[in-house]
């Protein structure tokens, strides 16, 4: 790998792998939603896990991640927005959209998710859609892994209302 897949256009050894590593912390808010973005495009589960707060990390489906990053074909990381997250921030907000294939099925999940910085560490907290992920392809089984990103199950997550 040489670009990283954030999409930063550096190099990934400059980029991103020295914070999956462990060699150092992103200092903001978007540089880890950049790394954690790149832990799924080389399904890097425990970076993704230890970089979510602990206080949402009971829901997390480490087998069903796994299975969803592994296969699935990454396409691009795009920052729409981001508010607060800076290196003197505790809190911050990143909106952003991603592209894969899963199955074979085009998806782009567009989403808001929410970072809190403690003891000098950022955090993924939680994240919301901004829209309904947008299917091209067939339809999602209820079995399959819910294309929000979420590792549950679609019938658990997206699909439990539908």
């Amino acid at each position: 790998m040489s670009k990283c897949p954030c999409g930063s256009q550096a190099e990934f050894a400059d980029c991103c792998e020295p914070f999956l590593k462990g060699r150092t912390k992103p200092p903001t808010a978007e540089k880890l939603m950049r790394s954690r973005y790149s832990a799924f495009t080389v399904a890097d589960v425990d970076y993704v896990e230890k970089t979510t707060d602990p206080s949402s990390r009971s829901g997390f489906d480490r087998d069903g991640t796994a299975q969803w990053a592994s296969g699935s074909e990454w396409l691009g990381l795009e920052i729409v927005s981001t508010t607060d997250g800076g290196e003197k921030d505790s809190n911050g907000e990143v909106e952003f959209i991603v592209r894969y294939n899963f199955n074979g099925n085009e998806q782009r999940h567009h989403e808001r998710s929410e970072f809190k910085k403690r003891d000098g560490q950022w955090y993924f907290v939680d994240g919301k859609l901004v829209q309904e992920p947008v299917r091209v392809g067939e339809k999602i089984g209820r079995n399959d892994p819910c294309s929000c990103g979420s590792g549950k199950k679609y019938k658990k997550c997206c699909g439990k209302d539908a």
